[in-house]
């Protein structure tokens, strides 16, 4: 059980799943948590994402060779990348420092910090949900990926060298045995590349939920509020002004993802942060899916069994938050998701759109603004779920004063200033 050591009170602002991991872990620490969220818990990316505990996902999007390739991505009609042009304008200034780091030695440093994020999420979740009476939620799994066949494999033998050097060597399945180890996944796949150690969420949405019930039943509150502004005198902040009134406390917690942006605008920090849509297709009481979570490599999204149904979340797009959901993403998941499992019937189908904030060098803002008692824990792009737990347990041992045995230097929140 969680043991009273200090009694400040903090205020977290987000109630996904990085916010909920870091208020748990600062009731276990003996702070006053209040968490404060526009919709409620687990209502936005938290709900929407593959529910892949991904510890392999160390390696970011912009590696080497991505700028040469990117326009024949953009006009590809069976390539999983999308522009909303309208946006371009106010997406170059972004774009131009993301792509700035598509270069090996950028690559190979965020991979590095990534690591420590990641690649211990299974056991992080565990330790999260171990005293909540909640670990039904977390499931051990391989995690697959699935390649048309040994080429389209060793065409991604840099990333593969990135993740064997965190740790992560693939078993490779090829040949009648792919059929053996997934019985429903097309003969036009050749090869799998499968990885130990790993594991998902059945249902994302209903964990986080499950988590925020927890954290109240250990003395956590949760307000339903938008935060417009912070009271921030001589340095230090004093309290937070919601749409329901204001919350006097000695340390603030940002964790609300994209939205977490014009929030730091106000505390004098311009971050250059995008919104990445993402979207997901739920086939409800899908049969003939995949047993187990499986990255399609050709169309870049993954396929998770789950309570509901068999998601199929990836795709990536960028437009901003105001446009509605694009036709396109939706009907190339549907393809590539028929291409890849033809056996798979549902009963329906849902559609979502969500939003990934992605930092232009693809690293987590973990830490404090200065000396101003405020801590960021956003910025996770698609290692959210993933990387949750490990945050918020960061981000309580900075708040509490408790040695975090990590250097979080890389994390930095002004490091863009």
């Amino acid at each position: 059980m969680w043991r009273p050591t200090v009694t400040q009170h903090v205020v977290v602002v987000g109630a996904g799943i990085v916010g909920v991991s870091t208020g748990i872990w600062l009731r276990r620490a003996g702070a006053e948590v209040t968490i404060v969220d526009r919709l409620g818990p687990g209502e936005g990316t938290s709900h929407g994402n593959a529910g892949v505990l991904a510890a392999v996902s160390m390696v970011p999007v912009t590696t080497p060779g991505l700028i040469p390739k990117a326009p024949g991505m953009l006009l590809s009609r069976d390539f999983p990348l999308y522009l909303r042009w309208g946006y371009l304008p106010r997406l170059m200034p972004w774009l131009m420092r993301y792509l700035a780091n598509a270069n090996d030695s950028d690559t190979r440093r965020i991979a590095k910090d990534l690591t420590p994020i990641v690649s211990d999420s299974v056991l992080q979740h565990r330790a999260l949900v171990a005293e909540l009476g909640l670990t039904k939620w977390v499931t051990d799994s391989d995690y697959c990926f699935a390649y048309r066949d040994r080429a389209a494999f060793e065409a991604e033998a840099y990333v593969w060298a990135l993740r064997k050097t965190a740790g992560f060597e693939p078993q490779l399945i090829e040949g009648r045995d792919v059929l053996d180890y997934e019985p429903n996944i097309s003969p036009d796949i050749k090869l799998l590349a499968t990885l130990k150690d790993h594991g998902f969420i059945r249902d994302p949405g209903g964990y986080v939920r499950a988590l925020a019930e927890a954290f109240k039943g250990i003395g956590g509150a949760i307000r339903t509020a938008d935060v417009t502004d912070f009271d921030l005198r001589g340095g230090a902040i004093h309290g937070v002004e919601t749409s329901t009134g204001r919350i006097a406390c000695d340390d603030v917690v940002l964790a609300t993802g994209v939205w977490s942006k014009p929030l730091m605008r106000k505390l004098g920090l311009n971050v250059p942060l995008e919104a990445e849509r993402g979207y997901h297709i739920v086939y409800e009481n899908a049969q003939g899916g995949p047993s187990r979570p499986t990255m399609v490599a050709a169309g870049k999204f993954v396929a998770t069994p789950m309570t509901q149904g068999v998601r199929c979340a990836g795709v990536v797009e960028l437009g901003g938050l105001e446009a509605g959901p694009s036709k396109a993403p939706l009907a190339l998941l549907r393809k590539k998701t028929r291409a890849t499992f033809p056996k798979m019937t549902a009963t329906a189908e849902i559609e979502w759109l969500g939003h990934r904030p992605a930092p232009s060098d693809s690293l987590p803002l973990i830490g404090q603004i200065g000396s101003s008692r405020v801590f960021t824990a956003f910025g996770h792009h698609h290692i959210g779920l993933t990387g949750g737990p490990k945050t918020g347990r960061l981000i309580a041992g900075l708040v509490t004063g408790q040695p975090t045995n990590m250097d979080l230097s890389a994390y930095a929140p002004q490091r863009f200033a």
